[in-house]
Parts: C-alpha cells; sequence; structure tokens
C-alpha cells in the first residue's frame, strides 16, 4: 500500500554510477546504462553540487543500488500520509540473463490514522535457478467497504477499522529456461473488526455480525511461473504468467477450510518496435474455489491484490465478490530524451459475482493518464502519478513506485 500514497519527495539519498570515456556503461555486465539517462538523484546531484566532477568510482556500485525517502502524498484510501521507505536493488550475479533482484520496506502514518508497514523481497540466485518471494506486511487500516458486486451503491460505503498481518513465502525452481514451479505458506489474518461510522445501533449490530471481530486464513500455495523479463520493476520486454492455487486447512490453523486460484498475466513490447515506447497488457483473475467461500475482507476485492495496484480510478475495496475478472493496457511514452520522464495513458474494466454465486454484473471500466519520473536509473524504478476514472463520478490519485504492472 506504500506505493499508492507517495507524490511529494521531501529527500532522497542514492548511490550512482557514471563514466566520463563513455556513452554506455555496464552494471553486472547485464543492464546497460546510459551515461545521457538522468534520474532524480541525478537532478539533486546537480542543484546541489554543481562545481563537484562527476564520480568514477563504478566499482562502488557494481551490484546494487540503494535509494532512501521521506515523502508526503495523497491518494484515495489514505487522505495525506507520510511516508519513509527504502529499497535497494541488486543482481546474485555477473552472468548476462541475470534478473533483478529487490528488497523494499516502509513506514506510513496517514490522515485517517492508518499504520502501514510492509516488508517485500524478490531474489534471484546465479543464473535464476532459484526465485524466493516474501511479503510481510503489518496494517493498522480504517478503510471503507461497501457490500458485495458491481452494483453496490458508492455512497452506501461504511467505514470499519481493523488490524492485519500478511506472511507470504515463496520458493520456486527453475524447471526449464523462463518457467518455474513452487510452493509457498500463506498466512492471512485480521482482528478487532469494527465499525466506526456513527451507525443507527441495529445497523451497527448488523453490520457486525455480518463482517464478525476476526478473519484468519493459513495454507499453502502451490505456484507455477514463466517470467521471461529482465527487469520485473519496469519491464521493456517479454512475457509473464503466474499461476497460485491455495488451499487453506483449519489443521493449519484457518478459521475455515477453503481455495483460491489466482491467474495474473502481462505483456510487454515496444511500439512502434524501434522505439521505447511500451504497449503494455495485464489480465487478472481471482477465484473462490469450491462451495466453501473466504470471509468478508479476504474476498476478491478491486485494489486488494498482492500490489494493490487494480482498479485505478476507484477506491480500493469499492467491489467485491466471490469472482474477479480484470484486464488492463497501457501505452507508456517517453517525453524526453534523457528518460526522466515518461507519460501513460490507460484502461481497464472489472467484473465481479453479484453476491456469493456465480452470476456476474455489470463491466466496470477505468481509465486516466499519467506521468512517470524516473527514480532509480540503474534499476529503472519510476515515481508514477496517474489521475484515474471510474463510473459514478469516481475519481483521484493513484500514486506507484515502479510501474503499476
Amino acid at each position: 500500500m506504500i506505493k499508492k500514497i507517495l507524490l511529494v519527495y521531501l529527500l532522497f539519498f542514492t548511490q550512482h554510477i557514471f563514466s566520463q570515456t563513455n556513452n554506455e556503461i555496464k552494471i553486472a555486465d547485464s543492464i546497460s546504462l546510459n551515461i545521457q539517462e538522468k534520474d532524480l538523484g541525478d537532478v539533486m546531484h546537480n542543484l546541489f553540487n554543481k562545481h563537484k566532477g562527476i564520480d568514477t568510482a563504478i566499482e562502488n556500485a557494481k551490484k546494487y543500488h540503494f535509494v532512501f525517502m521521506p515523502a508526503f502524498g495523497y491518494s484515495l484510501q489514505t487522505g495525506w500520509a507520510a511516508v519513509a521507505s527504502c529499497n535497494v536493488a541488486f543482481q546474485t550475479s555477473k552472468l548476462p540473463n541475470q534478473k533483478l533482484s529487490s528488497i523494499t520496506t516502509s513506514l506510513t502514518y496517514s490522515q485517517y490514522n492508518q499504520i502501514i508497514f510492509p516488508f517485500i523481497a524478490n531474489i534471484w540466485t546465479k543464473n535464476n535457478k532459484l526465485n524466493f518471494t516474501t511479503d510481510i506486511r503489518f496494517i493498522k487500516y480504517p478503510s471503507d467497504v461497501y457490500g458485495l458486486g458491481g452494483r453496490s451503491d458508492p455512497n452506501q460505503g461504511y467505514t470499519i477499522n481493523f488490524t492485519g498481518l500478511k506472511f507470504h513465502q515463496t520458493v520456486q525452481k527453475e524447471i526449464a529456461k523462463n518457467f518455474y514451479l513452487g510452493i509457498g505458506y500463506y498466512y492471512d489474518q485480521y482482528w478487532n473488526i469494527q465499525a466506526l461510522d456513527s451507525l443507527k445501533r441495529n445497523v451497527a449490530r448488523r453490520l457486525s455480525n455480518k463482517l464478525g471481530t476476526s478473519e484468519l486464513a493459513s495454507g499453502i500455495a502451490l505456484k507455477a511461473l514463466y517470467d521471461s523479463r529482465l527487469n520485473q520493476i519496469n519491464p521493456q520486454q517479454g512475457f509473464y504468467a503466474n499461476v497460485v492455487y491455495r488451499p487453506n486447512f483449519v489443521f493449519l490453523g484457518s478459521q475455515e477450510n477453503w481455495q483460491s486460484l489466482l491467474l495474473d498475466v502481462r505483456e510487454y513490447f515496444p511500439f512502434p518496435k524501434s522505439s521505447k515506447n511500451i504497449f503494455a497488457f495485464w489480465g487478472y483473475t481471482w477465484l473462490s474455489v469450491g462451495s466453501n467461500t473466504p470471509q468478508y475482507l479476504m474476498l476478491p476485492s478491486v485494489g486488494w491484490d498482492d500490489s494493490y495496484n487494480t482498479g485505478r480510478g476507484y477506491i480500493q475495496g469499492r467491489f467485491r465478490g466471490k469472482n474477479m475478472f480484470y484486464f488492463e493496457t497501457e501505452y507508456r511514452v517517453r517525453l524526453s530524451r534523457n528518460e526522466l520522464f515518461h507519460g501513460v495513458i490507460f484502461c481497464n474494466v472489472e467484473k465481479f459475482s453479484g453476491d456469493l454465486s456465480q452470476t456476474y454484473t455489470t463491466i466496470k471500466p477505468g481509465y486516466g493518464v499519467g506521468l512517470r519520473i524516473k527514480l532509480n536509473k540503474v534499476s529503472g524504478a519510476n515515481i508514477c502519478l496517474d489521475y484515474g476514472f471510474g463510473n459514478n463520478g469516481s475519481k483521484g490519485f493513484f500514486v506507484n513506485i515502479g510501474e503499476v504492472f
């Protein structure tokens, strides 16, 4: 969720790699960096170190690139928020096709008294033989809920508060080039769930009876992954397909036995072919499998995917149901020759089951435009500032670090 609220960066400290003799250098033998490319670190360097020469100590950053950012920002689900975030991107070998690994953590406090503390790691071993992913998040999260399905009234939301803990850990082994099979453990818990609005007593009681006071899911994750992208932070090419089957079991601590199936497919290609402009496509399907369904907060919902990025144009949690179908496309255009600025246009559609049945209601579209500012020219990470629109007057800012997908 931290990636959603960054908008204005107060301070940041980065290590940079420069060369005074070549127009292009290589980092860890697999990332080519044109010396004409600029990022926010270069801008700050030029502003505050006008009389200093360019650092040529390339050996200081052969394998990693570190960024620290105190910041504040605004988004639909958090209001104004303050955040301290850090990220390190690195490679575990100098092999030409070595994928980029990254670790990110942050601490956020928002206008709505939300506390958000994630720790996310995506590590590729030498020659990409193993992939370790960790997603740990603690949240204390007053937020709105709107019922089930795609026809819920945007004016009939209720504010609830809850505390949440997420622990997802997986390991995957390469079976064939770019194809991986893996297993993991998923644990999700919400507690102290309560209504916050000044509701009539009988309405608050009915809402509490439907939501309960706690939810807990504990189960294994079986994964199949194909990923030909070299850079997962800012893909310029390649195809990605991820399938996750998650059965939760009472004997592992889950409140109920239930299953889910996730299909996440993405593709990227330059358009026109010889340019640096990128067409990107994203298909996302989140299904509750079998007769037992997750409890309310664990049902498929817009903005509650693993990266909290679905549904630009709508507030997080606006739609929820037993199953979710989602598609998005984005066109990314270079705006400056030094790669500091890019622009995007995007559109998406989503569809949810109207209740806990298999019936689907109307398609909900979203669309908008955005600006990309290069934060880290080594890893390709951008600050993504988007303004999205949805149905019924829904609109607002959506902010991310790294591309939305």
